[in-house]
């Protein structure tokens, strides 16, 4: 398939940039509005899933540095979870879903995304206590699994996880998702290549714009940043291709 013969990719081009900076801003490396940006665009399901991870891998790497460089990573809340889902986001890479119930997933997938977005899972902890192992490790396995087989990070689904449950602050949180989707996304892609996918060689032009947001919003994001109405425009974004998926 030739991206640049879909009808309207000017207008995916010009918001992939947006949706890296605002996702990076969060610690985030973007999987899941990337994959919503591309069923809209009816990209095909077996060139959105090792784009998408082939694009938190610089995205989320650029999100890191930024807070990790303010001091702003734990590494032993990112170990709670990153040593059960690496192992496991493999493992779900390796496994083929068929596009019909792939749609759906993500669909249900794009929810926390929507809500990140809306702010309903920015609240910072006053007071963090410590992830219980048992919790830890289960969270990690069944967000990596999930992470590998759909094609995200699974910092989309962590990130609400620590704060609901205090496990760690906004930045802290920002910095372990954005290292917990680079290990998953690595995982998950060598789970897709496993099984013979291959990355598609126009997905490096879609890295290199997204790269321009992403450099950004990891920037302002690990000091203070907060656009509402961007935010919102891409909630919007990614409600409209919630009802894509569950309607194709």
């Amino acid at each position: 398939m030739n991206i640049w013969e879909i009808e309207g990719i000017q207008y995916f081009l010009a918001l992939l940039p947006i949706v890296a900076f605002l996702y990076a801003a969060v610690g985030h490396g973007g999987a899941s509005g990337y994959l919503a940006l591309m069923a809209l665009w009816s990209f095909p399901v077996s060139m959105m899933k090792p784009t998408a991870l082939v694009l938190n891998l610089f995205v989320a790497a650029i999100s890191f540095i930024a807070y990790a460089r303010k001091g702003h990573f734990n590494k032993k809340l990112f170990l709670a979870f990153a040593l059960t889902s690496i192992p496991l986001a493999f493992l779900g890479g390796m496994i083929e879903v068929n596009a019909a119930i792939y749609k759906k997933v993500l669909a249900v997938l794009l929810v926390f995304a929507i809500l990140r977005m809306l702010g309903l899972f920015g609240k910072d902890a006053d007071k963090t206590v410590d992830v219980p192992v048992w919790q830890g490790l289960a969270t990690g396995a069944v967000i990596g699994f999930f992470s590998g087989m759909i094609g995200i990070g699974g910092g989309i689904i962590l990130s609400p996880v620590i704060l609901l449950m205090k496990w760690g602050t906004m930045k802290e949180t920002a910095a372990v998702s954005a290292a917990f989707i680079w290990v998953n996304s690595a995982a998950g892609l060598m789970g897709h290549f496993s099984r013979g996918v291959s990355i598609d060689p126009q997905a490096i032009w879609l890295v290199a714009i997204a790269l321009v947001g992403g450099f950004l919003g990891g920037y302002l994001g690990s000091i203070r940043f907060d656009n509402l109405l961007l935010k919102r425009i891409l909630a919007f974004v990614l409600v409209i291709a919630c009802f894509k998926l569950f309607l194709t």
